[in-house]
């Protein structure tokens, strides 16, 4: 019992530091909801390539390309396919849309990080990686609007080398599962990347959705864990790199709609999480103290609460407390008060939840896809799952081996349907 005691103190308190070090972060979410970065209009044309990691996306990667073919960028773009371990029609289809598809089989290295690492090297052997002047990373069910490319185009000739753009849902109301996904982006947004790029600090890129300048890959592509975007992320403000964030440029991405695969798909993420702290965490912090001080060093620290992921130790201070109760074999009143206080607090994290819901709704209600009102308290409501299922997916990947696994993308839209 002491012993439990002393592990759920220890734990205690290293969840109260990280709390305190990072108690700015609530004023990034007063700034998202007045204002964020702008980027004005240009007359230069860059030369992009969109990369493309596609594993048996048959249903829905002619969609992505069509809507890339319908972009009003007047500019020089190519399009590469990594058709990975594919036992479908992706690669007939990519090349029907005149995209250029290279075909990778390597069951033994199955994430998409692998996949983007071959295909960066196949571009480098036939092009040149620095024949093009930035590189866009989407995903098979990605659907861009018209004028996405234009847009970030804004963004990058005001001279940001990394930026991420606006994540749309195409199957928002299909049911309280990819509702919450999709209000846990649109939450991101809000909370993080508008106000990190109006303060020209580095936000975060979530896996698709963003473009890059060459440069940064010219050593190569590194990132090959289970949440690359992580350690991009960590290397790219070690390095020294911002990453901003354009609110104009639009694109849409399909959620998972049942419980068995959102469920395989944030374990995996919570896997990636941890493996990223290890493996850039140390950087970071020590990037905190590297002279000349000033801006970077704050970047550092700030990235390092992205990384951190910090609700481990409240999870385990918390189950380690209720255990320290129950070996005690006191459970009187002052235990049955604990008990109160405990259920309050569920309360509560419900309540927060419903609230941020109910913010994002009204802040995005131009270009969320309309659902009935009843749907809408439906989704508030079951809103605290998503964070819920997080943290039980963390602690399953704390003690369990994790391997990549495709998440099935079957929703075959249009950009013109979607608008």
């Amino acid at each position: 019992m002491g012993i439990l005691k002393l592990f759920a103190d220890i734990l205690s308190g290293i969840s109260k530091v990280i709390s305190r070090l990072y108690c700015y972060l609530p004023i990034y979410t007063i700034i998202g909801f007045f204002a964020t970065r702008r980027f004005s209009p240009t007359g230069k044309r860059y030369k992009y390539a969109i990369l493309v990691a596609a594993r048996n996306e048959e249903a829905v990667i002619g969609n992505l390309l069509d809507s890339i073919h319908r972009q009003d960028y007047t500019g020089k773009v190519s399009v590469f396919v990594v058709a990975d371990n594919c036992t479908d029609k992706t690669a007939e289809i990519v090349r029907e849309y005149g995209a250029v598809c290279y075909e990778r089989f390597d069951p033994d290295h199955r994430t998409k990080g692998y996949a983007l690492q071959f295909l960066v090297e196949c571009i480098r052997r036939d092009y040149g990686l620095l024949s093009f002047d930035g590189y866009f990373v989407f995903d098979a069910d990605n659907l861009l609007k018209k004028d996405y490319i234009s847009r970030m185009n804004e963004a990058f000739a005001a001279g940001e080398k990394i930026i991420t753009s606006y994540r749309n849902t195409k199957n928002f109301g299909d049911n309280w599962i990819s509702a919450s996904y999709g209000l846990h982006w649109l939450r991101t947004i809000r909370t993080e990347h508008r106000a990190r790029s109006l303060l020209n600090l580095a936000t975060r890129i979530q896996g698709t959705g963003f473009l890059f300048a060459a440069e940064i890959i010219e050593n190569g592509w590194n990132y090959t864990s289970l949440t690359e975007d992580r350690a991009f992320c960590a290397d790219a403000v070690v390095n020294g790199y911002r990453i901003s964030y354009n609110d104009a440029a639009e694109f849409y991405d399909e959620q998972p709609t049942d419980l068995k695969t959102a469920m395989r798909q944030r374990i995996r993420w919570s896997k990636g999480h941890l493996q990223a702290l290890f493996e850039s965490g140390g950087k970071l912090f020590l990037n905190i103290f590297k002279p000349p001080f000033g801006l970077r060093n704050f970047i550092s620290f700030d990235m390092l609460s992205v990384v951190i992921p910090s609700a481990v130790f409240s999870i385990f201070e918390k189950l380690i407390s209720l255990l320290s109760l129950f070996a005690s074999q006191s459970f009187t009143i002052d235990s049955a008060a604990a008990v109160q206080s405990a259920l309050t607090a569920i309360l509560v994290f419900w309540g927060t939840k419903f609230i941020t819901a109910v913010y994002i709704f009204v802040a995005e209600r131009g270009r969320i896809a309309p659902v009935k009102w009843y749907k809408k308290l439906w989704f508030c409501c079951t809103f605290w799952l998503f964070d819920a299922i997080g943290a039980i997916s963390l602690v399953i990947a704390l003690f369990s081996k994790v391997e990549w696994k495709p998440i099935p993308h079957n929703v075959s839209v249009s950009i013109d349907k979607i608008r």
